[in-house]
């Protein structure tokens, strides 16, 4: 044998485990039966005992699931949905002899009582669903004919719903032998070939109507009887409240006087009162005025005149100290000159001079500068016209300082240069 790389040991176990899952699979699809809500499954092949101790020889399963014995167990499925059957009987003779034609709607289904649903596994496993319909309307219409032979026509068509659940009564316990089971039973419509209901139902519409206007009528005299009454009772409500009206003016009218009496003597009060009070303001008022009227005469008269006799002397002593005082530093300045002139000696009016000199030099100088002079036509030969010209200015200024020493004997020049005025004279001698 070749020698392989690895073990077959492991593939052939994965094999065998895969092919037993298979297995396992399909044996519980061919035998896990799943038992729908609206049906029921049937294992039939072995013995199963009742609980009432019949034996039987099958199972039935309500939902849920089951298994299925191999070769042993058949499985079967019955549908558990409901089934419209349609019920119309002709001819069908109640107690007192009268052919009725009924109609009727009934709903049955396979009955999930596990004591019933046996025998419809018995009578309808594997027939289809008419095959049931037909069964249990032949049931139900025959369960109808044997109730309407116990009613009168009467009965019937006034109290259906009775007659509805006396045939649901009856027929139940046939429908249960088949295992059926009865949803719902309506009747539709009763009628009949000799017109005994529309004789029926023209006498009680007869009646109904005669009842029905004898009633009226009855309402009528009752409504007028209450209309007669209820206006009685509104002439007594409107005379009542007339005199409630009344008697509640008067009372208003009372409580009306004296609240104006009331407020009529408040008034008086009152108005006594606001005039005391008047009274007594005006007083008041007019002690205010006359202390108003003394204080306005202090301020305008009384206090102006003491300020002004106050403002008068002092303004006299202030004048009399200004003058007290100009006086002293007049006498003291005419002194403190006086001293320095006798200090200087002769010396003393040239450093006036020098002193003043400045001033006496500008008005010089402003006063020979307001002379103007027209226009000048100068003939120059020699080219020394213009030049005589602008020296007429200075020599203007020199001849108005020579007429200045000549009025007033102060010869500002010599102080200019630092003569003195004595030798000035001299020279000019």
């Amino acid at each position: 044998m070749p020698d392989f790389p690895f073990p077959l040991s492991a593939p052939l176990a994965a094999l065998g485990a895969a092919a037993g899952v298979l297995v396992m699979l399909a044996v519980m699809k061919r035998f896990l039966f799943i038992c729908r809500p609206n049906e029921i499954l049937i294992f039939a092949g072995r013995k199963h005992t009742r609980p009432d101790g019949v034996q039987v020889g099958f199972r039935v399963v309500f939902g849920g699931r089951a298994w299925q014995i191999p070769f042993i167990e058949r499985v079967e499925r019955m549908d558990m949905r409901t089934i419209p059957i349609d019920v119309s009987i002709q001819g069908a003779y109640t107690r007192v002899g009268i052919p009725l034609k009924v109609r009727a709607i009934a709903v049955v289904k396979i009955s999930s009582n596990p004591d019933v649903v046996m025998n419809a596994v018995e009578r309808f496993l594997g027939r289809g669903v008419s095959d049931i319909q037909q069964v249990a309307k032949e049931t139900l219409e025959g369960n109808l004919r044997g109730v309407l032979a116990t009613l009168t026509p009467e009965e019937v068509n006034e109290d259906r719903l009775k007659f509805a659940d006396s045939l649901s009564e009856e027929v139940e316990h046939d429908l249960a032998k088949l295992g059926l089971h009865l949803d719902v039973l309506k009747i539709q419509n009763v009628t009949d070939d000799t017109n005994y209901l529309d004789s029926i139902g023209r006498g009680q519409i007869a009646h109904v109507i005669k009842e029905a206007e004898i009633a009226e009528s009855n309402a009528r005299n009752e409504a007028a009887k209450e209309a007669a009454s209820a206006e009685m009772r509104a002439k007594v409500a409107e005379a009542d409240a007339e005199r409630m009206i009344a008697q509640q003016r008067n009372d208003l009218r009372r409580i009306a006087a004296e609240l104006e009496a009331g407020a009529k003597s408040i008034e008086l009060r009152t108005e006594a009162a606001a005039q005391a009070a008047d009274a007594t303001a005006r007083q008041e008022l007019e002690g205010v005025r006359r202390e108003l009227e003394a204080l306005r005469l202090q301020s305008d008269v009384v206090i102006p005149s003491e300020i002004q006799r106050e403002s008068s002397t002092l303004a006299a002593a202030g004048e009399a100290a200004s003058i007290f005082e100009n006086g002293r530093a007049t006498a003291e300045s005419l002194s403190l000159v006086a001293n320095a002139w006798m200090k200087a000696g002769p010396s003393a009016q040239d450093m006036f001079l020098i002193n003043k000199i400045e001033d006496i030099t500008r008005i010089v100088a402003n006063g020979v500068a307001k002379i103007h002079l027209g226009p000048v036509q100068l003939i120059d030969s020699d080219g020394q016209s213009l030049p005589r010209l602008a020296a007429a200015y200075p020599s203007a200024v020199a001849a108005v300082m020579r007429s200045l020493f000549d009025t007033t004997g102060v010869d500002i020049t010599a102080l200019l240069v630092g003569r003195t005025p004595e030798s000035t004279s001299t020279e000019v001698v």
